[in-house]
């Protein structure tokens, strides 16, 4: 439970020296041999000082307030009259007569004498200047510590006694110095805070008695222990040592380290060249090893190089320092990353092998190892972005002023600092991001697998040796399983902001992988320019066709610049100041000290309501500090309302020990709050639900054995062929003949051999440029045949996903076949060869007269069946408006042919026609959509893509882009966002419907509702009870609403009514309760209940609530109390149906019902809620399931299980609300309408249930 609790800025302060004796010996042998050197000595360990450094005075109290720190901490004792007998064998402590002082248990101080003084520790007759440097400490698990060490001089005399002190009287022996190392060892990396404490403490320490410097020591290290450490975001905490003025900067988010170094100085020391050989060294797990004349630079290089590669992360040995007791350390034949003093290199080059060797100082790197180039395009990309960086600060601040206050001074340099540091990160990792963009390509995330192969074939052949180096380490395993647990942190913000224009469409296709007209211009160097209008070429507003096959992947060359996307400025940052420091040895100075931290956070919060990001680390910081100070009711308050400002920050398994630390008495306060009675139940509700998720990642292999069909689709899915598992089913037939239930290991593998070499064998295709002229940029072949005779001459018939043509023989040319939507006829006939019949393919086009006939041979009954399939779903995409179908297609046809050419047998084309499955619709006319519908229906989308399986789409929310955005992390174009089930979000960009964001994970069970607020924020109702808030920059949920205690079903918008006002929204859930949220500060205005059966709409108009639930519709004033009542007509009552919907028609006053299970809608006069005016019957309609009003429009999604249907069918029935008549039948979904929304009253989006799982476009007219 102690590990849980919050530490402060220090973990201990250990001081290191030589003994007294030893001291003695030296100044003796200093006597009897004057100028022969002063031998070295062993640096023995004098004080520790760790916290807690004051206890409260009533210790029958448990708990929080003592942190229960002496359970993790062993002992270090030490008696007041051994004090000049210490030795780092036995080492104790100048405390007190007789004090047990805890050491943590990571803390080894064993070791720790030698790293504070690695050249080693000798008397010298002349003070040395101070000396800094840096440790980095890792325990077994991984985990970091961190060290600053001062090397500081004091003088030591000689009495006539010969015994040796300091600051004592004068005497004629010459004086001698001995060096003295104090170390500050704290969890977090702030190493230049921690360097600017201890240059506050050398001044103290140079001045003071040696009776006075325990207690100097001690109380400097107690004042650190209380400084708190600030939570990720954009507040830092500044505190106040005399002289300085120190900022403790935070994380930027909870996934990046602390970064408090000066990030440009490996930039100073080394060439772009040689710092991308260290990257590359890094990221290959190479065994390296830093060389330099300064201790100092050893650790903050290290730490740079760590930083660099972010999010990888070093997953070996790490000692930056290394002393010269531990040179053997470089003998480990496993990865490492050290350092050590320049003296040695040529020690360590004699003496080891395989080691990367670099020279800090001369910024070279030397090594017997073949490093790998890193990938030639990130590689140029990182060299242009270095060239760039204004490294130099007198150069930057030359126009300044000269600060006159030494504080001052440091501000400006650290704002100079900070926006350089912010520069190098953006640098680095796009280095990271563009040598690992395309590794999401190849996963497959519901069985957790990563295809090296493939991915390994993708690479350009000078890339190669970097990645399968790279692919076989630990730090790209982490890699992967952060990925396929589709983490969005840095590498993912800033691979989708630099997207080209092909890559975001791509994201929403799953076309099979083949090189584009465009790559294969790139790849037999034709001017690029001849290109260069069709590049960036977007899919157009509702287009049809451009969004069919997407570039696999792009050159960086080629890719839009992304000076925009990394000129985003960092995040402005507050700056928290602390008190000054009481006396920090007295408990009730510091008691009184917490309780005056917490009054001024109390101010600076009331100073910020407007800014919930800020105010949630206001509320963590006072939670930290209530928590020091025992206030655990207070602390549990301030980490609650984490859930309304940023519930990022909340800390799981820290609430958790304040809740098992409570007492019998606070335990009953806390019941008796319904905030906090639900945070202890959700908290026990957590720890009981909680499961060890799979974090393993595999690689694909072929089978060993037979496979069923599951086994199977498992099998297909991990190897990236196809995704879709009714695909597979029809593939398990073909490949089976419909008649083995098993696939035997050697059919899979000669399948997988022959789909890869089809696709290997795309990647050698060469079109000359008279070829590809006539191709679009984004065209694929996919298909190539034979040589064969045409009556347009001799040549290869190729099949791209557009079209036929024939790519003829002897001087390469070109000449069309057809596009596939301009196919009439597909037949084979025999076309006479001397005394043969020879198979022939002919083809009829719209655009042409006559046939155009190959004579295919052998191949003609494979090719006819392709064709035919290519046709089917290129009519099928047309008339659906659904490019999906297309590229359902084409993947059916590559699936043809693999099994074709797998199965080897007279029956291979007969068992590949199984695959067809277009064409059979094709030849069954099972689809015919009404012409209607084909007129109004504009585009069709697929949520579900990434999926195996087709989702629900339970909710759709339209939320409108922005002309000009002057926010660089808004791209301004309008969103539809897709809920689905088990709490996926899918996010589309509205003005290409090209899916933005795949999978924003909100909860675990469906989602109700949705709602869009300022541009910024997108609500969303839970099943689970909870409101999450989705900050639409970031795309993750970062507040939670969790007043409500049942699932929450609709949301309403109250907007400004006056300067004075505040927007609110009105939240309902299913037990009847309604909450009004004050939208800026997130706080429950008032609620009220409804007594009603399953309350599950809610609209606001003229200041009137209407709330519809099961049972009635009800006129509710906004204090809660009810006004009039609608219920069910007597007519429908008796097929026991509830209301499914209502809508306002406010110019009219009217009120249109519908219901579950009843195909009439029923308008009611708003005065008259006795009776409805009017009826409407909708035609084979057995239930209405959502309505919307656009324009004088009403909207209404239905479903339809009659007995002409083989399964439910979702309808659009569009009706004139003056007339109440149906104006259009819309044959919108295979499955029934869940959702409706509208795009600016210009389209309307459908969203039908899992079945068919897709939305509709609908113009509206």
């Amino acid at each position: 439970m102690a590990e849980n609790l919050p530490s402060g800025l220090l973990d201990a302060c250990v001081v290191v020296g030589a003994s007294n004796d030893k001291l003695k010996e030296v100044c003796e042998f200093h006597q009897q041999e004057n100028g022969v050197p002063f031998p070295m000595l062993d640096p023995e360990v004098l004080q520790v000082h760790v916290p807690p450094f004051v206890m409260k005075e009533n210790h029958a109290e448990p708990g929080i307030g003592n942190f229960s720190r002496v359970q993790r901490r062993r002992s270090f004792i030490k008696k007041k009259h051994d004090r000049r007998a210490a030795s780092s064998g036995n080492a104790r402590t100048s405390v007190s007569s007789t004090e047990d002082v805890s050491v943590p248990k990571d803390l080894d101080l064993v070791a720790l004498p030698q790293l504070c003084f690695p050249g080693g520790l000798q008397v010298s007759k002349e003070p040395k200047d101070d000396h800094f440097h840096f440790l980095v400490f890792t325990d077994v698990f991984g985990n970091q510590t961190h060290g600053v060490v001062v090397q500081y001089y004091r003088p030591i005399q000689l009495f006539q006694d010969g015994s040796t002190h300091q600051n004592g009287h004068v005497y004629k022996h010459s004086r001698l110095y001995s060096p003295y190392g104090v170390c500050i060892i704290s969890k977090h990396p702030y190493y230049t805070a921690l360097r600017d404490s201890l240059s506050c403490l050398l001044g103290q320490l140079k001045t003071c008695r040696l009776a006075d410097l325990d207690e100097r020591v001690k109380e400097f290290s107690a004042k650190l222990a209380l400084v708190p450490i600030p939570p990720p975001g954009s507040l830092h905490v500044m505190f106040t040592l005399r002289p300085l003025t120190i900022v403790l900067p935070s994380r930027e988010d909870r996934d990046r380290p602390v970064i408090d170094l000066d990030l440009h100085l490996p930039f100073l020391c080394f060439r772009p060249r040689v710092l991308l050989q260290i990257m590359t060294s890094i990221l290959t797990e190479q065994r390296l090893v830093f060389f330099s004349s300064d201790w100092a630079r050893l650790t903050l290089m290290a730490e740079c190089f760590m930083l660099y590669i972010h999010p990888l992360r070093w997953q070996h040995p790490l000692v930056p320092t290394l002393s010269r007791q531990m040179l053997d350390f470089l003998m480990a034949p496993t990865a490492f990353l050290m350092g050590c003093h320049l003296s040695h290199f040529k020690e360590v080059a004699m003496e080891t092998d395989d080691l990367i060797l670099i020279n800090i100082d001369e910024g070279t790197l030397s090594s017997d190892v073949t490093i790998p180039e890193a990938p030639r395009a990130a590689a140029e990309c990182f060299k242009r972005r270095s060239n760039g960086l204004q490294l130099h600060y007198d150069v930057e601040t030359v126009h300044h002023a000269v600060c006159m206050d030494i504080n001052d001074l440091r501000t400006q340099r650290k704002k100079w600092q900070q926006s350089l540091n912010w520069e190098i990160q953006k640098v680095t990792l796009e280095f990271i991001v563009n040598a690992f963009r395309d590794v999401n390509d190849h996963l497959s995330y519901e069985h957790r697998v990563f295809n090296t192969e493939e991915f390994l074939k993708t690479r350009q052949p000078e890339d190669q040796p970097f990645y399968k180096k790279v692919l076989e380490t630990h730090i790209f395993h982490s890699f992967l399983k952060e990925r396929l647990s589709r983490k969005t942190d840095a590498f993912t913000r800033m691979e989708i902001s630099t997207r080209t224009e092909a890559q975001r469409m791509k994201a929403g296709t799953e076309n099979p992988r083949r090189p584009t007209m465009q790559e294969m211009a790139r790849k037999y160097s034709c001017p690029e320019n001849c290109l260069s209008k069709r590049l960036g070429r977007s899919l157009p507003n509702l287009g049809e066709e451009k969004n069919l096959s997407i570039p696999r992947h792009t050159s960086l060359k080629d890719k839009v610049s992304l000076d925009i996307s990394l000129n985003i400025p960092a995040t402005p940052v507050k700056i928290f100041k602390l008190p000054d420091f009481p006396p920090p040895l007295v408990y009730n100075y510091v008691h009184h000290y917490y309780g005056e931290v917490t009054h001024q956070l109390g101010k600076a919060m009331a100073l910020s309501t407007g800014d919930s990001s800020l105010l949630a680390r206001y509320y963590y910081l006072r939670g930290l500090i209530n928590t020091l100070n025992s206030k655990r009711i207070e602390a549990l308050s301030d980490f609650l309302n984490l859930y309304k400002t940023d519930v990022e920050l909340f800390p799981g398994e820290l609430v958790r020990t304040l809740v098992d630390s409570l007492q019998k008495e606070e335990r009953v306060q806390a019941e008796k709050r319904p905030d906090l009675k639900k945070l202890l139940c959700k908290l026990k509700s957590d720890e009981n639900s909680e499961l060890v998720s799979d974090v393993h990642v595999k690689k694909f292999v072929l089978p060993k054995s037979s496979m069923q069909l599951e086994e199977f689709v498992k099998c297909i899915q991990e190897s990236g062929i196809v995704r879709d598992i009714d695909t597979i089913h029809r593939l398990f037939t073909a490949l089976t003949d419909g008649q083995h239930k098993v696939i035997d290991p050697d059919t899979f593998r000669v399948f997988y051999t022959f789909w890869k070499e089809t696709e290997a064998e795309a990647q050698d295709v060469h079109l000359p440029s008279e070829v590809i002229e006539h191709l679009d940029n984004n065209e694929c072949v996919y298909k190539l045949s034979s040589s064969v005779k045409t009556n347009h001459g001799v040549g290869k018939i190729a099949m791209t996903q557009k079209r036929l043509f024939l790519l003829t023989e002897g001087r390469p040319g070109y000449v069309e076949i057809t596009k596939f939507r301009d196919i009439e006829e597909v037949k084979i006939s025999a076309a006479p060869f001397l005394l043969l019949k020879i198979p022939s393919l002919k083809i009829k086009s719209s655009l042409r007269k006559e046939y155009f006939e190959a004579n295919l041979k052998s191949e003609c009954d494979l090719w006819s069946l392709m064709i035919k399939e290519m046709w089917a779903g290129r009519r099928m995409a047309d008339d659906h408006k659904d490019p999906q179908h297309m590229q359902q297609a084409l993947t059916n046809v590559l699936l043809m042919d693999a099994v074709v050419g797998c199965l080897q047998s007279t029956k291979a084309t007969l068992a590949a026609s199984g695959l067809a499955y277009y064409d059979k619709m094709k030849r069954d006319a099972t689809v015919i959509v009404p012409k209607t519908t084909v007129e109004t229906l504009k585009h069709r989308i697929n949520p579900s893509l990434c999926m195996t399986t087709p989702q629900t789409v339970h909710v759709l929310l339209y939320t409108p882009g922005q002309l000009y955005s002057s926010d660089c992390d808004l791209d301004g174009n309008p969103k539809l966002w897709c809920a689905l089930g088990n709490g996926t979000v899918v996010v589309f960009d509205a003005a290409s419907w090209s899916m933005q964001q795949n999978c924003i994970q909100i909860g675990t069970k469906p989602l109700n509702c949705m709602l869009g607020l300022d541009q910024e924020q997108v609500w969303i109702g839970s099943q689970d009870s909870e409101i999450y808030i989705i900050n639409t920059r970031s795309m993750s949920c970062h507040k939670q609403l969790t007043d409500h205690r049942a699932e929450v079903m609709d949301f309403a918008l109250e907007e400004k009514t006056s300067r004075f006002s505040q927007t609110q929204v009105y939240s309902c859930s299913a037990d009847g309760f309604v909450i009004v949220w004050d939208v800026l500060t997130l706080k429950v205005k008032k609620q009220f209940h409804l007594d009603c059966e399953g309350l599950a709409f809610i609209n606001l108009h003229n200041g009137t609530l209407w709330c519809g639930a099961r049972d009635c519709i009800m006129e509710v004033k906004k204090n809660g109390s009810l006004h009039r009542k609608l219920s069910i007509p007597e007519a429908v009552m008796s097929t026991n149906t509830s209301f499914s919907s209502f809508l306002l028609v406010v110019e009219r006053g009217e009120i249109w019902t519908s219901f579950t299970d009843s195909g009439e809608l029923y308008v009611w006069t708003v005065t008259d809620l006795t009776t409805p005016s009017n009826r409407v019957t909708l035609p084979e309609c057995t239930g209405v399931t959502c309505m919307i009003r656009v324009k004088d429009q009403i909207w209404v999604g239905c479903h339809n299980s009659g007995p002409k249907q083989s399964g439910a069918r979702g309808k659009i029935f569009v009706l004139d609300s003056e007339s109440c008549s149906v104006q259009k039948e819309l044959q919108a979904h295979t499955d029934s309408v869940q959702a409706l929304c509208s795009a600016e009253d210009r389209y309307v989006l459908s969203g039908s249930a899992k079945r068919d799982g897709k939305i509709a476009i609908w113009k509206v007219e």
